[in-house]
Parts: structure tokens; sequence; C-alpha cells
């Protein structure tokens, strides 16, 4: 609540997220989740991104044949938790693996276009950290 940024990464399917949320719930139970809408600044501040990419992590992104998900974990989805004067507290990426994506990006084997959009939201994230 005095600053700062929390990014919540690489946790897939309802029961991951029925964790994610009883526990968070434990630090700041006063402030609901939401859906980020797509005209959010954070996915304007240095890149436009129109929509949210599903990053696989490395075992689906090189072996996977397609696949992105895991589980039951088929939609991606950014959300947040904001205070009450609008602040962005933590910003949650939801059946999605950044981090699999900028630590793969050097291998030719992983899809170049996750790791594009994951760089991409990951300069978003820490221009608008810094900047907010």
């Amino acid at each position: 609540l005095a600053g700062g940024l929390l990014i919540v990464d690489d946790f897939w399917g309802s029961a991951e997220w029925a964790n994610f949320e009883d526990e968070i719930r434990r630090v700041l139970p006063e402030y609901p989740i939401e859906d980020l809408p797509a005209d959010h600044p954070l996915l304007h501040t240095v890149y436009d991104l129109e929509e949210i990419v599903q990053v696989p992590n490395v075992r689906n992104g090189i072996f996977g044949g397609g696949r992105t998900w895991e589980r039951d974990g088929y939609e991606p989805a950014l959300r947040g938790i904001h205070d009450e004067t609008g602040r962005l507290l933590v910003v949650i990426n939801w059946n999605t693996d950044l981090g699999d994506a900028w630590e793969w990006a050097d291998d030719p084997r992983y899809p170049l276009p996750y790791s594009n959009f994951a760089y991409k939201l990951g300069v978003n994230l820490f221009v608008y950290g810094m900047a907010h």
C-alpha cells in the first residue's frame, strides 16, 4: 500500500486460481480483482497491446505441437487489483507464462511470437510500474 507493483505470473487453471485468490484475499481483502480492460494504460504504456496472448511454458512452446495451455487454463487473463484511488497494486497474468518466454527467447526452438509478446508486456509492466 506504500508503493510498488506486484506482478504474478505462471499459474494455470481453476485450482491454482482458487489458491491464489484465497491467499491474495488474506493480504488485500478490501480490494476486488478485476479483468484489466483493453484500454487500460498498462497495455499502452510503450507498446500498444490489443490482445492478451497465451504464452506457453517452454515444454509446450517447444514440444507441445501448438498447445499453449496447461490444466484447464485455456483462456489467458490479465487481471489487476487497484486501491481506492485507482492505483494498480497487483497485476495478475493467469493461464500464461511470461517468465518462460523471457527465459527461452534465445532458443530458436521457442516460438518467436510468444517471446515478442512477453517482452512487450514486460516492458509495459516495468515502465508503467516506474511511472505510476
